[in-house]
């Protein structure tokens, strides 16, 4: 570990889910956590939706126009393993990224649970050192079949959090495919980006270094790695299952510098925490021939708005006060 405060030490954690199992799943992402701090780490990134799963191979029985009573029940039992945030999952969590003196950022799936509500959302949970949740980022835009079970997100919580390591931020799987929510993300001063995925593919590793090369920062990739009888026995028998191959995610966790060099990895194949000691000043170097927000941004030509404010179905006006009740 360097002394140099300049120097960040990351560890990107590929490591599967206990499948269907909250409290597993927290109870293995603690020891990792534990793991990395002893071996220095002072950020810990995990992949997306470790918590309590990512349902490669599931439709949860739906298709145009018809859903299964199976499919209802197998939903009803991921939603019971999501996590609320506050919860005592993420109070474990933080504790454990307290105990470890590590910033800890986390894939979970969300469980909103104001009242009348229930929802899933695809979300990055972010920790500070003393274990405190600083923030959240619930993924705008699931891909694909993600879509029947993830709901969206909403530019509230397209964030960077300024920390003593650095501006840290990030996109989760294929949202990185979008120019305009990375373009958010560099407009923020990210410095640490973090990139959660679920995608094995080697093209995922040309986006990862194009990223770091295009905002000039460092990037931390994470996936798990998953075969097919880590999934549980209740599943083992379910036809959706039986085509799929026997290794579900090889992985190909990277960790890139901000001129696309990469630093770990990429790895395959089995579970593994990867380390890096990232020199922040390279963030500023890189930036003398390419900045992205700066002088290569042209904004008299190129604009982008965001919305950053909470959205929500009903709004509650008092007359009187013209605020919302309660």
């Amino acid at each position: 570990m360097h002394e140099d405060k300049s120097f960040v030490r990351a560890a990107v954690v590929q490591a599967a889910s206990v499948l269907f199992d909250r409290q597993a799943t927290v109870d293995k992402a603690c020891r990792l956590i534990s793991d990395a701090g002893q071996n220095d780490a002072q950020l810990v990134l995990f992949p997306e939706a470790l918590i309590p799963g990512y349902p490669r191979g599931l439709n949860f029985g739906m298709v145009v126009g018809s859903r299964t009573q199976e499919g209802r029940e197998l939903w009803r039992e991921y939603w019971e393993n999501s996590v609320d945030i506050p919860s005592p999952a993420t109070e474990a969590l933080g504790e454990a990224a307290q105990a470890a003196g590590v910033h800890l950022a986390i894939g979970v799936i969300e469980r909103d649970s104001q009242v009348g509500r229930g929802t899933l959302y695809c979300t990055l949970l972010y920790f500070d050192a003393q274990g405190n949740i600083i923030g959240k980022h619930r993924k705008l835009k699931p891909t694909g079949s993600e879509r029947l079970i993830w709901g969206e997100g909403d530019g509230s919580t397209l964030t960077v959090f300024p920390t003593e390591l650095g501006r840290i931020g990030g996109l989760i799987c294929w949202e990185n495919y979008m120019p305009l929510a990375r373009m958010a993300m560099y407009s923020k001063g990210v410095q640490l980006y973090l990139a959660p995925t679920a995608d094995q593919r080697d093209t995922w590793q040309a986006t990862m270094r194009h990223i770091a090369c295009e905002g000039r920062c460092f990037v931390l990739g994470c996936n798990q790695f998953v075969v097919k009888d880590m999934y549980p026995q209740s599943l083992q028998d379910n036809p959706e299952l039986a085509s799929q191959p026997e290794v579900m995610c090889r992985g190909g966790s990277v960790i890139i510098s901000p001129l696309g060099e990469v630093l770990a990895g990429p790895l395959y194949d089995q579970e593994e925490i990867l380390y890096a000691d990232l020199d922040m000043s390279e963030i500023v170097r890189a930036k003398v021939d390419f900045d992205v927000v700066g002088h290569y941004a042209r904004p008299d030509v190129f604009q982008v708005s965001v919305n950053e404010q909470p959205t929500a179905p009903v709004k509650w006006v008092n007359p009187e006060t013209e605020e919302s009740p309660g």
